[in-house]
């Protein structure tokens, strides 16, 4: 599994806009990159939807829309996109707007560069499909498009990262993700948990009521699910009935808390199927990163949190088992 973190932004509440004017194509641009200066160009209203695409890593795909006037990008927590990747400088990068409507970005005397379409730069002048590269690992791809193009991106990513009838994130998701926040944890010294959760006897809710009822169930635990968690945890399918949440920088109470909550929710509701309420009961094992040894792995997290779902399956089911004892 990938080492690379998630890539985050910060964005500020009402950064809606109008529909985006049109954006000059590459034939009608002309840019003097040796003074860094854009010449005899038709200039892009502020309503032109430029953002950024991640090409690489976990979250590949993921669209940043670059609403600010400044967007700096960087390892920092305070930047307004963020990764965690030790060959990324703190504050690498930053992308200005200029008062002419051009987009320049600007390296930030960082440690291994920023590069546009393979160049090592350190001031340019952005055009719609440009590359940019930072340190050896990250790359994107800066573009301007209306609003439906814009919208069909997310859209794309969204479809690519989740699994269709959970709406959860999905293994191949979880699994980079994962190995990311271990990652972040281990160099940080955050904590970090993961819940596993199984739904108890699922086969016998698929004999009684159909394999239809048994999807309109597990649709019903993943809404249950997404409502109680925060924004920033990972909530993934990882196979059949069986889910995980990841969850950052809680210690093992409110972890183990978040756990019972869950299991009560999904205890107390119920989904409706050709006339039936279906109710099902879930066990949960919970495992946390700093118990485990100092070099420990996504994998290990994995293994002891599913060691204790079985065990809570062994004591009778329904039950939250975050302890070893």
């Amino acid at each position: 599994m990938s080492s690379k973190s998630p890539v985050t932004m910060r964005i500020p509440s009402g950064s809606g806009s109008s529909p985006p004017a049109s954006w000059p194509s590459e034939a009608e641009t002309a840019v003097d990159h040796e003074t860094e200066r854009a010449i005899s160009l038709p200039r892009p209203s502020v309503r032109d939807r430029a953002h950024l695409t991640l090409l690489t890593g976990a979250s590949a795909g993921e669209v940043f829309p670059l609403i600010r006037s400044e967007t700096v990008l960087g390892r920092d927590l305070e930047s307004d996109i963020t990764f965690d990747d030790a060959a990324i400088s703190r504050r690498h990068a930053r992308i200005v707007r200029q008062p002419t409507g051009d987009l320049v970005l600007e390296d930030l005397e960082s440690t291994n560069g920023t590069y546009v379409s393979g160049e090592l730069v350190t001031r340019r002048v952005l055009r719609s499909g440009d590359r940019i590269q930072l340190g050896p690992n990250l790359v994107y791809r800066f573009a301007v498009t209306d609003e439906v193009e814009e919208r069909l991106q997310r859209q794309l990513f969204e479809s690519s990262v989740r699994d269709p009838l959970t709406l959860a994130h999905n293994r191949k998701y979880l699994g980079e993700r994962l190995a990311a926040e271990v990652a972040h944890a281990h160099r940080h010294g955050t904590k970090l948990a993961l819940l596993m959760f199984d739904l108890d006897d699922f086969k016998g809710t698929n004999d009684r009521h159909g394999h239809l009822g048994g999807d309109a169930v597990l649709r019903q635990v993943a809404t249950t699910v997404h409502a109680l968690i925060r924004i920033e945890d990972i909530f993934a399918r990882f196979g059949g009935e069986e889910f995980v949440v990841v969850t950052r920088g809680d210690g093992v109470q409110n972890t183990s808390q978040l756990a019972e909550r869950l299991r009560k929710a999904v205890g107390d509701a119920r989904a409706a199927f050709e006339g039936a309420s279906i109710g099902v009961t879930v066990s949960i094992g919970v495992a946390e990163l700093d118990e485990l040894a100092p070099e420990a792995s996504a994998e290990d997290l994995i293994v002891r949190a599913d060691a204790r779902l079985y065990r809570a399956k062994s004591l009778g089911r329904n039950r939250v088992v975050a302890t070893d004892a």
